[in-house]
């Protein structure tokens, strides 16, 4: 059985939005890739409405089975973020209102579920996804690229969390050092 999961990096500008699919051998392929855009000049409810309106648009076509986000990050750009607080927040709303289950993750740990460190540079995070969906080059913007890793991250974390009998030997060390820093937090 195949799992569609729609990935997306809110912002207000740029919003980045990646469907991929989980295949039961693990295997994730790409389904569609796109950035939605809205015109700073433009007033915020026009902005904010525009985005969500299309994503909207989206998972009526698509019905992912779940929605994956990047968590809110503390920026020095105040408008950035409260403008990917905004964006998050419809999509939180969209993913009740269409009963999708949704998971948010941090820039680290979409960094380390595709590259392998959480350190990764944007061009890693980039070339992997790339590699990953056995696409010839990156998608352009960064946005979209970005909506493609936050996607592949729930789609090689989320199933950890269940203890599936057929998780890898790396997933099964990963889950093992997630129980254990959450045994470590608790202590």
């Amino acid at each position: 059985m195949s799992t569609r999961i729609l990935g997306i990096d809110p912002g207000l500008t740029r919003c980045g939005i990646g469907l991929i699919e989980l295949g039961s051998s693990r295997k994730v392929s790409l389904l569609k890739v796109d950035t939605y855009r809205s015109e700073p000049e433009d007033d915020l409810a026009s902005r904010v409405g525009s985005i969500g309106l299309l994503i909207e648009e989206l998972i009526v076509a698509e019905k992912p089975q779940a929605i994956a986000i990047e968590r809110v990050f503390s920026q020095q750009n105040l408008s950035t973020v409260m403008g990917t607080a905004q964006i998050s927040g419809v999509v939180l709303m969209l993913a009740h209102k269409y009963q999708t289950p949704v998971a948010m993750y941090t820039p680290t740990q979409v960094k380390a579920a595709v590259t392998g460190s959480g350190r990764a540079a944007k061009d890693q995070v980039g070339f992997m996804v790339a590699k990953i969906l056995g696409l010839d080059e990156i998608p352009k913007p960064a946005d979209a690229a970005d909506s493609l890793a936050i996607a592949i991250c729930h789609a090689w974390r989320a199933p950890a969390a269940s203890d599936s009998p057929n998780l890898t030997s790396a997933q099964k060390a990963w889950l093992a050092a997630e129980r254990a820093a959450t045994t470590k937090k608790r202590l």
